[in-house]
Parts: C-alpha cells; structure tokens; sequence
C-alpha cells in the first residue's frame, strides 16, 4: 500500500475529495516523522509503539568479498506492534 491508497483510503471513509484528505494523511505523517526526528518516541493505541534506537559503529563484512568494513553509529526505527494488532493480524490471515 502507498501513501497515494492511504489518502484514497481516508477520502473514502469521511467521504471527501481525496484533495482534502492528502493534507490531514500528510499532517498524521509529518507529526510522527518531526517526533521521532526529535528523538521522541510514539505510541498509538491499539496500533504499537516507535522508538529510536542507537546502533553503536561496528566492524562487519562485505557478503560478496568477505572483507572486512567499518559500519558507523547510526540510529534507527524499531517497531513493537500492539498486542491488540498482532492478534487482529493474526485473525485476518486464517
């Protein structure tokens, strides 16, 4: 799914034009981008929670060459899904 059937998607259930929608999908999406940019965690209920994580500079190997490289400290999005979401996931594959 792509941001473009997201805003169809929201268009769809509050019936407006999809020119009205692509603000307030777009506004969802800057506020959670702004806050994890900002190092902040989010948590939506029933959905799951974002957090940053650090990943310490490490040595690891080129999978073609097997060579060694350094890999620098970053930080990255992890994930953790609700327990609310996993099991409406779940249910909906069987």
């Amino acid at each position: 799914m792509t941001k473009q059937d997201i805003i169809k998607n929201v268009a769809k259930e509050l019936k407006i034009p999809p020119k009205e929608a692509r603000p307030i999908v777009e506004g969802v999406l800057g506020h959670i981008r702004k806050s994890l940019e900002s190092g902040i965690g989010l948590e939506i209920s029933g959905f799951g929670k974002f957090t940053i994580r650090k990943k310490n500079q490490r040595i690891g190997r080129n999978p073609m060459t097997g060579e060694e490289a350094e890999i620098t400290a970053r930080k990255v999005v992890t994930f953790k899904s609700s327990k609310l979401f996993r099991e409406a996931v779940n249910h909906a594959s069987q």
